[in-house]
């Protein structure tokens, strides 16, 4: 009975998750659309350049605090309240980081615009801190249906004002204006649907707890902000604003599928898992069937993207974003992996290990730097290429541990996945096949996405691949 009640919760996070993940999803993907077409990639670039300062400063706001109040057993309204001041007093701190080193930003890219961006984009720093508490707890208690609401009401109005803006000529700020208009939005939305307020206490025990799970995990999330973003910075800098934009776009289209999956999987898997933490056979089951889950779910749409990434990019945003093609392709086969990695990790934080999570992440970071130095001086094409490399290289070093805490490392993984890698790949191979024999981009992109999903489920259906009756089965048991 617990392991079926597990089940539910589990399908029902997903499920909300899920659905405020790709109702975002496609409403992002619209509006990007409409909004690469009437943009420049130049103009993307230099949003790029700007978001990898912002990024890493709020690294520094969450610290950690966040997970470690998530797998608190016994979280109160003090902790919360200490987490909502803490925040508060350290999004300001942030703000004003940014705003002095504005200018450096401008003169390090050699972009001047990039002084008022920043100073304007900064400020989802402090509007963001306002709405964290909320957002925890409602991870917390996995009820994803009123984030998935406000998630899609908010994309869908800030989308809307970024368009109308973008359409009157005003360029960059468009872009940032969008944003600024959605954190705003989601702000105002998490007041109002959730009842929790802070009270006036602050706790030194809270800030002690969260400090020593968290502290760790702040090295950590900022080692992988910053390696996650070393890309976006060097292109900038080395290349120019208009190949930033190519790469962002690339880059920004293959997360919209691979991130929002993540994003599903990892906020719903984190909490579930450290429910039966202490069940280390349960634990083990459990885990490898979620695994099975995801690939199956995120291999094939990763690889088919990639096999229709030129008839894709042509058709949605014109000739113009033609050098997207070959960098999309590319990460799209390193960012499949990400969802594995991901749940690989947060198996260390399920444990409390944030140690040997930041032990991975320092290794991961060397490794990710000597490609790097090597790519460089090639081409962005190269460096693309070399994250796959770092990516698979990454997989065998996260499951190292995870080997060792519930004896599910490696080659068992790979064991599990391996069917379902072998089939997303043949199907990637026969569509890829099909855009090159069928005129017409358009009728490209139609067949090959439609046979593609015949071709996939019609064999897993043929050879009764477990997880499509593991996948079917939680459908039903969400019906019940």
């Amino acid at each position: 009975m617990a392991e079926e009640s597990l089940k539910s919760k589990t399908v029902k996070g997903v499920l909300w998750s899920g659905i405020g993940q790709y109702s975002t999803f496609v409403i992002q993907f619209i509006i990007s659309i409409i909004l690469a077409r009437l943009l420049t990639p130049d103009q993307y670039g230099l949003i790029g350049m700007i978001g990898v300062f912002t990024a890493i400063v709020n690294i520094f706001i969450d610290c950690g605090f966040a997970t470690s109040l998530v797998r608190k057993p016994d979280h109160n309204q003090t902790d919360f309240s200490t987490l909502f001041y803490f925040n508060l007093v350290a999004s300001f701190v942030g703000y004003i980081i940014i705003f002095l080193i504005s200018p450096w930003i401008a003169e390090f890219y050699n972009e001047p615009i990039l002084e008022p961006l920043a100073k304007v984009q900064a400020l989802n720093i402090i509007i963001g801190s306002l709405c964290a508490v909320q957002d925890i707890q409602y991870t917390i208690k996995m009820n994803f249906k009123t984030t998935s609401k406000i998630s899609f009401v908010c994309t869908l109005i800030s989308g809307v004002v970024g368009i109308i803006m973008a359409y009157s000529g005003f360029g960059v700020w468009a872009l940032v204006i969008q944003g600024l208009t959605k954190q705003v939005l989601c702000t105002l939305c998490y007041w109002f649907f959730s009842s929790w307020r802070p009270s006036w206490e602050f706790s030194r025990q809270t800030m002690k707890y969260m400090w020593n799970f968290g502290n760790k995990m702040l090295l950590s999330s900022l080692l992988n902000t910053i390696f996650n973003n070393i890309y976006t910075l060097v292109i900038g800098k080395f290349y120019s604003a208009r190949d930033l934009g190519n790469y962002s776009r690339a880059n920004h289209y293959a997360q919209l599928a691979s991130s929002q999956l993540n994003g599903i999987f990892s906020e719903v898997s984190f909490p579930m898992l450290c429910s039966i933490q202490n069940d280390m056979e349960r634990l083990a089951r459990v885990y490898r069937q979620y695994l099975r889950i995801i690939a199956f779910i995120v291999f094939p749409l990763m690889v088919g993207m990639s096999a229709v990434a030129k008839p894709l990019i042509i058709v949605m945003l014109t000739e113009k974003w033609i050098d997207v093609v070959g960098l999309l392709q590319i990460i799209c086969l390193s960012m499949m992996w990400y969802p594995v990695h991901a749940i690989n990790l947060n198996l260390l934080q399920v444990k409390g290990r944030s140690d040997l999570f930041l032990r991975l992440e320092v290794i991961k970071k060397i490794i990710i730097v000597i490609v790097l130095c090597i790519t460089i001086p090639i081409s962005i094409k190269a460096m693309v290429i070399g994250s796959l490399c770092t990516s698979l290289i990454c997989l065998f070093i996260n499951t190292y541990y995870t080997g060792r805490l519930i004896n599910v490392g490696y080659l068992k993984q790979i064991k599990d996945l391996l069917p379902i890698l072998l089939l997303a790949l043949f199907m990637g191979l026969c569509v890829y096949i099909i855009t090159l024999v069928i005129p017409g981009y358009l009728l490209q992109l139609i067949i090959g996405v439609i046979s593609g999903m015949i071709i996939y489920v019609g064999i897993a259906y043929l050879f009764k691949m477990s997880e499509l009756t593991e996948l079917l089965t939680l459908i039903k048991l969400r019906k019940k």
